[in-house]
Order: C-alpha cells, then structure tokens, then sequence
C-alpha cells in the first residue's frame, strides 16, 4: 500500500528506491534504536549500492514545528520525528500504539500531530490525509473492564455497551471526512489491552 502510494506521488524515482523507503518509512517506527540500526543494515545488504535520499517533510514538518511552537513547547529534532514517525505509521495503519516511560512524549506526539494536520487543512494543502482530527480520549485504567467495553446486567439480563462502543459508534456516525481518532491514553495493563484484541 506504502509502495504504490509512493510511487504514485513520485513517478521519477526508482522502484528500488520507493521500495526501500516503504520498507523503511512503515517498519522503523517499531524498532528501538539497536534494533533500527540492524535492520538498516539489513536494508543495505538487500539493496547494495542504492543511496536513499532523505524525504523533505516541508510543509508538514513546519506544520509540526508550528504546534509544538503553540504549546510552547521545545523543537526537539527527535520529538519532531517521532510525530512524523507517527504521521507514516498512520496511513498504513488502523490501530497504533505509542509506548514509552511517562513524560516520554507520547501524549504530545499525537496532539501535535491533530494540530499539524488540522493547520495544514486550514492552509489549504491539498492532501487526503491532511483533514482536521477529532480526537477522543479514555483512560481504560479508570474504568472497570465491564465500564470500558460493556457488560450484561447480571439482574436483566441486558446488555449495556461500555465507554469504548458508545465512542466508536460517534465517532463512525460523524459523517464528516475528518480523522477519528479514539485514544486510549493510560498504562497500558494486560486485561484491557488482551480485550481489546479480542474486541
């Protein structure tokens, strides 16, 4: 899907290259950082010789720049790709995960990124993923699992839908072309998370 996306957007470029920069682009987000230099090696071996030019973000990395500016934050050249990071792994992706120690910036990676993309919306950019984000946020840890995806009323015998249902079905009724983004922001536990692999 990232390969022919990209090659689409730039017709001149080798299919090595877009290649690469597909593998690279959708995968290394998910690595920690020895494990990102392997597989750059890795890369490297499968396709000796091919020089990957950096991708100029231009007008979504001052985008990026610009919110973290409004939240009178730092630029940290790190954060920066990061979000940019997650920008990548979104338009391959349904479901994304953020994890890290807390204070780590996973919360302002994704706000910063609702608001790089709502900018550039409100610039006129002209790009399908550059549409205001509605974000929707819970804690899954401070509700109780029956809270969170619903439960049977042990005395009715009915069903009540929890807090995660009540949100997909606005966010999926909201018929606008805005992204819809439920964030579950909150440590992550073995019972919530298995359950909602399940869900």
């Amino acid at each position: 899907v990232m390969a022919g996306s990209l090659k689409r957007e730039n017709p001149d470029k080798s299919e090595d290259v877009v290649l690469i920069r597909a593998l690279r682009d959708s995968n290394l987000p998910k690595f920690l950082k020895d494990d990102a230099i392997l597989f750059q090696a890795i890369l490297s071996d499968l396709f000796p010789g091919v020089e990957i030019p950096e991708h100029d973000y231009g007008v979504l990395q001052a985008a990026i720049e610009r919110g973290f500016e409004e939240k009178g934050l730092q630029q940290v050249p790190a954060l920066i790709k990061k979000v940019i990071q997650l920008f990548e792994t979104m338009i391959v992706r349904h479901g994304v995960m953020l994890v890290g120690p807390t204070g780590g910036g996973k919360t302002t990676t994704y706000e910063v990124l609702a608001k790089a993309l709502g900018y550039l919306h409100d610039d006129g950019i002209v790009n399908s993923q550059y549409v205001p984000v509605q974000t929707f946020v819970l804690n899954p840890k401070s509700v109780s699992m029956g809270e969170l995806y619903g439960e049977v009323n042990k005395l009715t015998l009915e069903w009540k839908d929890g807090l995660m249902a009540l949100t997909v079905r606005v966010a999926v009724g909201d018929p606008s072309p805005n992204h819809k983004w439920i964030v579950c922001d909150g440590p992550v536990d073995a019972l919530w998370i298995e359950n909602m692999n399940t869900v």
